[in-house]
């Protein structure tokens, strides 16, 4: 089975939508099914790294390259029709019969699903936005929200398949070999700060002051970091004087980080329904607009305690909020539990089934 996805990252879009599409993608690959991404070369992609995991990459041109007009240019980088010529032309150059495409971006919606379908057997759209028209045989949206079921309603065709919620979440293989044995206690000796790919606005240096502000050197710290993150080298410099931090760059081993701590700040992000897989908790910054129905559900139903938009939590409400916890340890259990609550139904591989034939 030959299966294309089309995605992309940038400092700007950020990494999720990639790292989501390479957790199917590895699976499908364990099925045997032959998976080639199509990427655009926009600033902070990931096609090397795509490629490092022995994929194939077709890459679409970056913006401004010559072959672009300057009225081709949007705020998500690339017009829709032109993205879907330089698909089509991508495409035609494969000498295969595409059995899906998957497309991860929220740029794409039915016009570009339409002028692209008569390319493919079938598409599937991986989204979580419900914000848009889109022309698919299968939707995936992993996500937990009040009102999930009717979310897309207006959004697909009667005919589309939909996938809503946890249950079917993508992932990564590291988290399913994670044992998770020893029970959160409530009490905080370990916590991770993990704010994705590129954390373009910096929450993760907001939370490093925070950490200082606390003065409580006997929590160990660890701090997650992308190569996609421009504050990278500050923030590693900031953290040499802070002797109960450690900084990991681009790391596979997030799971087993998870596993050691009591308490993470982060944000809503995919990384979102790890933690719950993980039982962790998590003080939560929300740093991009897709996130706000995510984290204020969440939050009402005891899962995390999220602190609200970027730009106006400060460091000090981060120390306030760590304090607050740290007096409060049945306040983390209960965290503990509703998050384990929201994964009961989890199953491993139930997109890649529905994919190659399975119900």
């Amino acid at each position: 089975m030959n299966i294309y996805i089309r995605t992309d990252a940038s400092t700007d879009i950020g990494t999720g939508h990639v790292m989501r599409c390479l957790v199917l993608a590895e699976d499908l690959r364990k099925k045997n099914a032959n998976v080639i991404f199509i990427c655009r070369k926009l600033s902070g992609n990931l096609i090397e790294y795509i490629e490092s995991k022995s994929f194939t990459v077709l890459t679409l041109p970056a913006p401004m390259s010559p072959n672009l007009d300057k009225d081709d240019i949007n705020w998500l980088k690339i017009n829709w029709k032109t993205d879907a010529l330089h698909t089509i032309d991508s495409i035609n150059k494969q000498p295969v019969d595409i059995d899906w495409l998957i497309i991860d971006h929220y740029a794409i919606d039915k016009k570009w699903e339409r002028t692209v379908k008569p390319l493919v057997k079938k598409i599937m759209v991986i989204d979580d936005l419900a914000n848009r028209p889109h022309d698919c045989d299968l939707l995936l949206d992993q996500n937990l929200y009040r009102n999930l079921e009717e979310r897309y309603e207006k959004w697909i065709p009667s005919y589309t398949t939909a996938l809503l919620g946890p249950t079917y979440l993508l992932l990564r293989q590291e988290f399913r070999d994670t044992q998770y044995i020893e029970e959160k206690n409530g009490i905080i000796k370990h916590l991770l700060i993990s704010f994705g790919g590129s954390d373009p606005t910096n929450e993760t240096m907001k939370a490093i002051k925070a950490i200082k502000l606390i003065n409580q050197p006997e929590i160990a710290v660890d701090i997650v970091i992308g190569f996609s993150n421009r504050n990278y080298s500050a923030i590693k410099e900031y953290c040499k004087e802070i002797p109960n931090i450690k900084v990991h760059y681009q790391i596979d081993y997030l799971a087993e980080l998870m596993a050691k701590a009591d308490l993470a700040i982060g944000a809503g992000g995919s990384t979102t329904w790890e933690r719950c897989y993980a039982g962790l908790p998590a003080l939560t910054i929300e740093t991009a607009t897709n996130q706000s129905e995510i984290l204020s559900y969440l939050s009402e139903i005891g899962a995390i305690c999220h602190l609200g938009l970027s730009k106006e939590v400060t460091g000090q409400d981060i120390a306030n909020n760590l304090i607050k916890l740290i007096n409060h340890p049945n306040k983390l259990k209960d965290m503990v539990d509703a998050s384990k609550l929201i994964m009961r139904d989890f199953k491993e591989s139930l997109v890649v089934e529905r994919l190659l034939g399975g119900e």
